[in-house]
């Protein structure tokens, strides 16, 4: 099969092998003349960050970095980072790396040319409204992982670092004007990621396919993501240099972002506080998560999820399908509980809190309230 391609759909993306090397090109279509690539501190210093800023420099577009980014970016990394762009007269960002690395760079070109402050733009009613458009500068997303599809998205995820909450930042222009997905680039990541960012692709296919709001295109997508996830994970896990299956785990990321505006439900409703409070990594939060929300969800998602398990070959209808996530968390190594990933003496009623008012409990299938929620955490603990 023949892994490379151009695609306009959701935005215009450069699929294959080998296409980092189109980064100069990437950023004229864009219309960026002077960028600044936006990455994580684990990245800065790696071999894929140095060549992609050596073809930068060689195409004379300068050669900026800004990597002080958290694994949970927050406020002052925002801060800090907003201070380096303006008084550098940037006109663009490469927002490069996993989930943070996108979120934090997104947000930056989102905030390039507002006056009003980051919170007044959660994702919260038609909040996104108050922006500046013309304030919104061009990204550039060089998706480095194989979970978030932060690439393809309109949000970036912030934590507040004051309340420890995760604040959903959107704008429908946040969208990167180019993407380039190059498998090359996740040949080195860590089995521990790989698993993480795998499941966490994995997740959102799973939620958005469960949501009930209506959405027959992310329904589809979300299918097929999951297909993908449960054939080529377990190989990329297994050989890291596996080309083709880092391939088909990039188109996943994507398809799960892209799905997911059907919406997303309990898995990250809870992830997105536990990572909030005790910093563990988003993707592995939400494997560890999923398990016990696949029988939350049980009344309502049975016939769904008999479905996907029908399409996946897996035998079992939902009871299967449960079966079969038990079964890949094991495999990659995912703890079975919170504690066992290092969550200890939680404050659960802040989190119960922080859970019920996440976004994500909108696309559940089972109403979310405080006791079924509290119930729902200590099972998982």
């Amino acid at each position: 099969m023949n892994l490379f391609g151009n695609w306009s759909y959701p935005t215009a993306m450069r699929f294959g092998a080998g296409r980092i090397s189109e980064i100069a090109e990437a950023c004229a279509a864009a219309g960026i003349t002077k960028p600044l690539l936006v990455t994580d501190k684990g990245l800065a210093d790696m071999d894929i960050t140095t060549r992609t800023l050596d073809l930068l420099e060689a195409a004379g577009l300068g050669r900026a970095m800004f990597s002080d980014v958290d694994p949970n970016p927050n406020e002052k990394n925002v801060a800090d980072g907003l201070k380096i762009y303006r008084d550098g007269g940037f006109d663009g960002v490469v927002a490069f790396g996993g989930g943070s690395g996108l979120d934090l760079g997104k947000t930056l070109a989102f905030m390039a040319g507002q006056t009003r402050p980051l919170w007044d733009f959660e994702d919260v009613g038609d909040w996104w409204t108050r922006a500046n458009p013309d304030g919104i500068h061009p990204i550039v997303a060089v998706p480095t992982t194989a979970g978030t599809g932060s690439e393809v998205g309109r949000a970036g995820v912030i934590t507040n670092s004051e309340t420890h909450e995760k604040k959903i930042i959107f704008h429908p222009k946040m969208l990167p004007a180019v993407v380039i997905c190059d498998p090359e680039l996740t040949v080195g990541m860590p089995k521990f990621i790989t698993a993480g960012t795998g499941l966490d692709a994995f997740a959102h296919c799973v939620e958005a396919f469960c949501s009930p709001h209506y959405h027959p295109m992310s329904q589809g997508m979300a299918l097929e993501g999951m297909r993908l996830v449960k054939d080529y994970l377990p190989r990329a896990y297994a050989d890291g240099s596996d080309l083709e299956a880092r391939a088909h785990m990039m188109s996943a990321a994507a398809m799960g972002a892209t799905a997911f505006q059907k919406g997303l439900g309990a898995i990250h409703a809870l992830s997105h506080p536990i990572g909030a409070h005790h910093h563990t990594h988003h993707g592995t939060t939400n494997a560890v998560c999923m398990p016990a929300v696949l029988q939350f969800n049980r009344p309502k998602a049975e016939g769904v999820l008999t479905q996907a398990a029908a399409y996946l070959g897996i035998d079992g209808g939902f009871d299967g399908f449960c079966a079969y996530v038990d079964g890949l968390n094991d495999a990659l190594g995912i703890p079975k509980t919170l504690t066992g990933l290092g969550v200890s003496n939680p404050d659960i009623d802040t989190l119960v809190r922080d859970a019920l008012n996440d976004p994500s409990t909108g696309g559940n299938p089972v109403e979310m309230r405080a006791e079924n929620t509290r119930a729902l955490l200590e099972a998982l603990l």
